[in-house]
């Protein structure tokens, strides 16, 4: 969900060639950031002995699990945070106070009166909206809070897109959740009720990876960089410092959450739930592979030498490229641009079946995303590309049960994965959009598994066309080009000659961000 981002950055833009520079308040220079790193003896722990017989029969592998649905995300990251010892390392681009982040802070401060050291590291898109939560857990002995290149305190943050845009342009999309420096969760989840079924009108369909093993340390690895870069500021450094009491009135409201109505079904999870027993039994069937972290560099903003080989997608490309057979790309926000438009359509012309899943223009909550993206589909279908959109109706067919993507019933995609030639998959924070690719930063786990692989793409072939449009090109009577969605209903099919369930002047503000110098940004 990037709306206040990309709102942002093209009001900014727009102002700012009228206006020009505006000055405002700066950062505080003299910051008080203690350097400090994962901890190094997790084996010792109870998550570490449970996962030591497994890891020893599966030398240089790591356990992975796929968490679909929104009640195994919150029992996986709610049952570790409940086994920590030593360590919880959470980072995240959005942050929600709302039940599902509530309760997982309620977890992260029980962990840390248990003498667990917490680090979070929250992006600061958002994190002005909590800056009393955010205090109140750094005035506890053993959290700290960060927030990822600050805005300004002081100083209106629509300003600042203008006269700072350069600096609060570059966010951190990145996403994880590590226990003890054995266990994480990486993928496309921020913290909030609609990514984890919690909210009943929204839901964005997402993945996340749980993972054992040697890829955990990688996590961490990454985890300290940003931990301890120059972009990260303590909370207390950019406000007021919290009294004692009001870390007292936190831990007394998040305290009440696990006994509200809407926290009733997330308790009974926790306490209940498959997933959970088997993780606190260490008894989870993990399945082994191969596996990398991938991520970016914390110095992507300043784009130094030799930049372009850090980004993430210049780690993961060789990978895609090497596809023989099929390459499978779900996206929420899909803008790869000239260069990833012809590097897709050559993949195609070498033989290998690319089948993109993104959102239509309908059931994308980024509008101007949209603009960005339509320009490649011509080009995309002409080389043989399958594109499919997601069918914005989907979620009023209650009745229906889509296995692939939990979510999917009542919402948006949000999941960011591949699946290349049915061996190896990808789950991450990375959307193939010029701002994942480019500006922010990202991380995901690419793992080698066979039966992972291809059970994801089997559900893509049983499903897809359950939920989403497929575009055709078609050749007009005028020797013109148009593309034509058809959608698959009951025993028929369903053809629409424009972008389906959209209006007039939802089209034409599309079509008018489309004539703007801003697909870089987008």
């Amino acid at each position: 969900m990037r709306l206040k981002v990309n709102h942002a950055l093209i009001t900014g833009i727009v102002v700012c060639s009228l206006l020009g520079t505006i000055g405002c308040s700066s950062l505080p220079k003299e910051i008080n950031r203690q350097p400090s790193y994962a901890i190094n003896d997790g084996q010792e722990t109870i998550l570490g002995r449970s996962f030591a017989g497994k890891l020893a029969d599966h030398p240089e592998q790591s356990g992975v699990f796929l968490l679909g649905s929104g009640l195994d995300a919150f029992v996986g990251r709610a049952v570790l945070a409940n086994l920590a010892e030593r360590s919880i390392d959470v980072r995240y681009y959005m942050f929600h106070q709302d039940t599902v982040g509530q309760l997982l802070i309620d977890q992260l401060i029980k962990a840390a009166d248990r003498g667990v050291r917490v680090r979070m590291l929250i992006d600061d898109i958002y994190g002005s909206e909590a800056d009393d939560v955010w205090t109140a857990l750094d005035a506890h002995p053993k959290m700290e809070v960060r927030l990822f290149n600050p805005f300004v305190r002081d100083a209106s943050e629509n300003l600042q897109w203008i006269n700072r845009f350069r600096d609060v342009n570059y966010r951190m999309h990145s996403k994880s959740f590590t226990v003890d420096n054995q266990a994480t969760i990486v993928g496309g989840r921020n913290i909030g009720n609609e990514y984890f079924d919690a909210d009943p009108n929204l839901a964005f369909a997402d993945l996340d990876l749980l993972a054992i093993g040697p890829v955990v340390s990688e996590v961490s690895y990454a985890f300290d960089q940003y931990w301890n870069s120059d972009y990260a500021y303590p909370a207390s450094a950019l406000t007021q410092a919290a009294a004692p009491e009001q870390l007292i009135d936190l831990r007394a409201r998040m305290d009440s959450v696990p006994n509200s109505e809407a926290a009733a079904a997330y308790i009974d999870a926790l306490g209940n739930a498959p997933l959970a027993n088997t993780l606190r039994a260490g008894s989870a069937q993990f399945k082994w592979a191969e596996a990398k972290v991938i991520h970016d560099s914390t110095e992507k903003k300043a784009r130094g030498e030799n930049w372009q080989a850090e980004l993430l997608i210049s780690q993961l490309w060789p990978y895609m490229q090497k596809a023989t057979d099929e390459l499978i790309i779900e996206s929420p926000y899909f803008v790869p641009g000239k260069k990833g438009a012809d590097a897709l359509c050559a993949l195609s012309a070498k033989g290998v079946k690319v089948r993109i899943l993104t959102n239509s223009l309908a059931s994308n909550d980024v509008s101007a995303v949209h603009a960005g993206y339509a320009k490649c589909r011509k080009q995309l279908l002409k080389a043989g590309v399958v594109l499919y959109e997601l069918d914005e109706q989907v979620k009023k067919e209650v009745k229906k049960k889509f296995t692939w993507l939990p979510g999917l019933s009542k919402s948006s995609l949000h999941a960011k994965t591949m699946v290349l030639d049915r061996k190896a998959m990808f789950v991450g924070s990375m959307n193939l959009d010029q701002r994942s690719l480019h500006i922010n930063n990202e991380i995901g786990i690419l793992f080698l598994n066979p039966e992972i692989a291809g059970q994801s793409a089997e559900a893509f072939d049983r499903s897809i066309e359950k939920v989403a449009f497929r575009l055709v090109l078609n050749a007009g009577n005028s020797g013109g080009e148009s593309i034509r969605w058809h959608l698959k209903k009951d025993d028929g099919e369903i053809v629409y000659d424009a972008e389906p369930y959209v209006g007039f002047w939802k089209k034409l503000g599309v079509w008018l961000i489309g004539l703007l110098p801003v697909e870089s940004l987008l």
